[in-house]
């Protein structure tokens, strides 16, 4: 069942398999809207989702506006992953340094950036408990700003979700993400933050964007979460069965055929 939680939540236990059981997050939730059987395996353990390098440069990228010791920290622990047998850094690293050198030399965007760094908060929401981690939180600014990273900041991709084409920040979500969190501070805080998103691009040389949002966007978001989660409450009570997406990278790795299909099914 999904109850509030007892234990609290840290930097090192916050992605871990007991804090995602007990809460849920913006991820979780894109997890389950996207393949639930991929999100219930992933909390079973039967399913562990292969580390890729993007999420490993995403990673280092953040690290780096956090503290030096952290920054330190994580490339201590992802040396070869990082470096190859020369000593130099792999091309992706390179490109995320130019990243974070182009958001460190502009002032808009570290003014954007100033405040307290990855700061975890919880709240109960639609009747169960939220965790988030917010990359930089200002409260003397009531604002909070998260770092994107992005293939352009022009990109138009195709969303069923709102049935037209989307920006980046519709496109993987991130108006949701902003919502959710804005929801939790405002819980804990009493007050409504501003989000922001500093936006660079993994061009050469980088492009960058400090990004702000009408409030009332975010309706939309809160109204599409609360209208799928008394469903995905079930599903990860294990009161009703998940449904596979036959098309993620767990239903591909589980998949057994039992029939052909006809030529002009290949594009549903």
């Amino acid at each position: 069942m999904v109850t509030m939680p007892t234990f609290q939540l840290n930097s090192q236990n916050y992605h871990s398999t007991e804090a995602n059981q007990r809460y849920f997050s913006v991820s979780q939730f894109k997890q389950f809207n996207q393949c639930s059987a991929k999100a219930m395996a992933m909390l079973n353990e039967e399913y562990v989702r292969k580390e890729s390098s993007a999420l490993l440069v995403g990673s280092y990228t953040h690290a780096a506006f956090d503290t030096q010791e952290e920054f330190e920290k994580l490339i201590e622990e992802n040396h070869s992953s990082i470096f190859n047998n020369r000593g130099n850094k792999y091309s992706d690293f390179q490109t995320a340094d130019a990243m974070i050198q182009t958001i460190k030399d502009d002032p808009f965007a570290m003014f954007a950036m100033e405040g307290e760094k990855e700061q975890i908060y919880t709240a109960e929401i639609f009747g169960v408990p939220w965790k988030v981690k917010v990359d930089s939180v200002n409260h003397g600014r009531r604002t909070f700003t998260d770092l994107k990273t992005t293939q352009s900041l022009s990109k138009r991709t195709w969303s069923t979700k709102y049935e037209m084409y989307v920006s980046f920040v519709e496109a993987w979500d991130y108006v949701l993400q902003m919502a959710i969190y804005r929801k939790v501070l405002e819980l804990n805080t009493g007050f409504a933050y501003n989000p922001y998103i500093v936006a660079v691009t993994k061009e050469d040389p980088p492009d960058k964007a400090v990004i702000h949002f009408d409030i009332e966007r975010f309706q939309f978001e809160i109204d599409f979460v609360e209208a799928v989660m008394e469903k995905m409450i079930s599903i990860k009570n294990g009161e009703i069965a998940p449904t596979r997406c036959e098309q993620c990278d767990y239903c591909r790795s589980t998949k057994k055929l039992s029939n052909s299909i006809e030529m002009g099914r290949l594009l549903d």
